[in-house]
């Protein structure tokens, strides 16, 4: 089941600091993580995934990776999570088997989480809900959407989008599952205390779900 703080990682090429950002936001309670990095610098990525890799299997925490399956498959990742041009889901699952972590993003589309839910996807990802640096330029998802796939969807639901601490509760309060953060964590002076405040919402008493 995924729930809570969903990890995203900066683009980063210095390692350690990486893997220390990711330390502390899994020491602060981070449910996952998904190494994100967009470069083209194949060796690179392969070694800081392997890295995060072996920090998240001491922590008992699944590392999932963006948009390369076959980094999933040469390092025994726990997961992928597909954009909307980045592969497709069906032959993802096929590679990866019926354990793996597959997530899929789908913006504002709930007949696109539909579809990627049938082609074997373990959760889906929706957003972004609030202005967003890392994807400013990606459809605005209204916060109905999450409760209309709360009452569609059996598979775990991620919200992304510009989620900072003060907005949190109301996408989890809509329906969400896991919250995705990348700015909003990695971006604080005290990662571990930050991670610890998001992953509060999931515990402390909160309105009733629709």
């Amino acid at each position: 089941m995924i729930r809570g703080l969903y990890a995203i990682t900066p683009t980063t090429t210095d390692d350690a600091r990486l893997l220390q950002w990711v330390e502390a936001a899994l020491k602060g309670g981070a449910q996952l993580v998904q190494y994100r990095d967009k470069s083209t610098d194949a060796q690179r990525r392969r070694q800081q995934a392997e890295a995060l890799l072996a920090l998240c299997r001491k922590q008992g925490r699944p590392l999932i990776v963006n948009d390369d399956l076959q980094l999933v498959l040469d390092i025994g990742a726990d997961g992928l999570h597909l954009g909307r041009e980045d592969g497709d889901l069906a032959t993802a699952r096929r590679q990866l088997g019926p354990t793996a972590l597959i997530g899929a993003t789908c913006h504002q589309r709930l007949d696109w989480a539909e579809t990627a839910v049938a082609a074997g996807a373990s959760y889906v990802a929706f957003g972004r809900f609030f202005a967003s640096r890392s994807k400013p330029q990606a459809p605005p998802a209204p916060l109905g959407l999450l409760h209309e796939a709360r009452r569609r969807l059996d598979v775990p639901i991620v919200a992304i989008g510009g989620i900072s601490v003060d907005n949190a509760r109301s996408v989890i309060e809509a329906g969400a599952d896991a919250i995705a953060v990348i700015e909003g964590l990695f971006g604080s002076h005290d990662i571990a205390q930050r991670a610890l405040q998001f992953q509060r919402l999931f515990i402390e008493p909160q309105a009733a779900r629709p």
